[in-house]
């Protein structure tokens, strides 16, 4: 094993426990990935996210077939999608945390841009949200919506599901993810009251400034 993956090994223990011990997944739920020069790390499956070890991890090659490790999670078509739309992207980050699945079940949400610009942090974190229908987990209709989705975000979020994000390293796609989290926490929280959001102009600054790199 090469030293640059046995720290992306380490890595996914690390970001899994964090993840898990703040709340913004729970359970057995979510799942992680990373991607090496000639394959993928997944999370298996049924895995907790505060309970990884490296040596149980997935390794699958670059056709997705499992190598060596755990049988992955059941969302790794959804993975390998994500990948294979953003191939700058080098890891995928999929949560259920309880404040983004909250978000996803509002019903007059807009399908292309699910969130408010509420903060300059989310905007150049996430960006725009893109809101997917509800498909069964593990399903090949999901991954294959999520693929088409990633052709033109890095930023996703999964009806009655949770979100998915992929970034141009682990700590960048977790980081996104718990941007989106609080976000959605500050939408519910205004319940839909007028706020002061972003203005298009402030908004665009920022999307010249920060581009989504993965």
């Amino acid at each position: 094993m090469s030293s640059s993956e046995a720290t992306a090994r380490a890595g996914l223990c690390r970001v899994g426990a964090s993840l898990h011990a703040r709340g913004y997944t729970h359970g057995a739920t979510g799942n992680l990935s990373v991607r090496l020069e000639d394959g993928f790390l997944m999370t298996p499956t049924g895995a907790r996210l505060d309970e990884l070890r490296p040596e149980r991890l997935s390794r699958l090659d670059v056709q997705g077939r499992l190598e060596s490790g755990e049988p992955p999670t059941k969302e790794a078509g959804l993975h390998l999608a994500m990948y294979r739309s953003r191939p700058r992207a080098q890891a995928v980050v999929h949560l259920h945390g309880t404040d983004s699945v909250a978000l996803s079940l509002l019903p007059d949400l807009d399908p292309a841009d699910a969130l408010p610009p509420y903060t300059a942090y989310y905007v150049m974190r996430v960006g725009r949200l893109k809101l997917l229908p509800y498909f069964p987990p593990g399903d090949a209709a999901l991954a294959l919506a999520v693929g088409e989705a990633a052709q033109h975000t890095h930023a996703m979020l999964l009806a009655h599901h949770g979100p998915v994000l992929a970034g141009r390293s682990l700590d960048a796609a977790a980081d996104a993810a718990e941007e989106l989290e609080q976000t959605a926490r500050i939408h519910l929280r205004v319940g839909g009251r007028g706020c002061r959001c972003l203005s298009s102009t402030e908004r665009a600054e920022l999307e010249r400034r920060f581009p989504h790199e993965a």
